[in-house]
């Protein structure tokens, strides 16, 4: 049988060779739909399925015309893309909007459902910042592909110390999605460093969403538990 280390060489080789595959940010984009379904009705604007119903229309109109693989340029599928990550990320800035509103003027109304709301939304928080470094990082994942040297945005911990992996490294979605998770953790960077003003200014934004969302929620436990 073929060790871990064969196993990450022969999955590094097929995205070098075939490019990365889109379906790990489009299941991403698809988690954060399910998410927002689990919302509080204090966060949402409209009835809690309209939302939802929008952006997952938006997302299977993604799938359809976006190739399996980003291996080659459609400015067309890149626009869309983008389009509809940032559709995603702004209802979630309406959302975690209102729900800082209630929290901090909303007294004991709700408390229960907004607590989970807040958990949902700093879930959401680490998976839209995933999917937007593993969408900007050198350009895009097509452009990773074509220009394997393009200069990067982050620094990961095996561009550093290229021995400890596989020849011809590069970062995939879930390199990102770490790098979202710890920064939504920490509140800061931690192995993975941004390089460039948009990386740190993305990162920046995270780390006081994903701040502000812990502190009110922790805040409004202690509230509820104490009362």
């Amino acid at each position: 049988m073929p060790n871990r280390v064969q196993l990450e060489t022969a999955r590094l080789r097929d995205r070098l060779e075939n490019g990365d595959p889109l379906w790990p940010v489009q299941a991403a984009v698809a988690a954060t739909i399910g998410l927002h379904l689990t919302l509080s009705a204090q966060v949402v604007v409209g009835p809690r399925w309209l939302v939802p119903s929008i952006e997952g229309v938006l997302l299977v109109v993604l799938v359809v015309i976006a190739p399996a693989r980003a291996t080659a340029r459609s400015l067309r599928v890149r626009r869309f893309t983008l389009f509809v990550i940032g559709f995603v990320t702004l209802t979630t800035v309406v959302s975690l909007v209102l729900l800082v509103h209630f929290l901090i003027n909303g007294g004991r109304t709700g408390g229960h459902s907004l607590i989970l709301s807040g958990i949902a939304l700093w879930a959401t928080n680490v998976l839209i910042f995933a999917a937007w470094y593993w969408e900007m990082d050198r350009g895009g994942p097509v452009v990773r592909f074509e220009h394997r040297d393009a200069m990067p945005d982050f620094q990961f911990p095996q561009m550093e110390n290229p021995k400890f992996a596989p020849d011809g490294w590069m970062p995939g979605f879930l390199d990102y999605f770490y790098t979202s998770l710890t920064n939504s953790t920490a509140f800061s960077p931690t192995d993975t460093m941004p390089l460039t003003p948009t990386a740190k200014i993305l990162m920046g934004i995270q780390g006081v969403a994903a701040l502000v969302t812990v502190g009110l929620v922790v805040a409004r436990a202690v509230n509820i538990l104490g009362g």
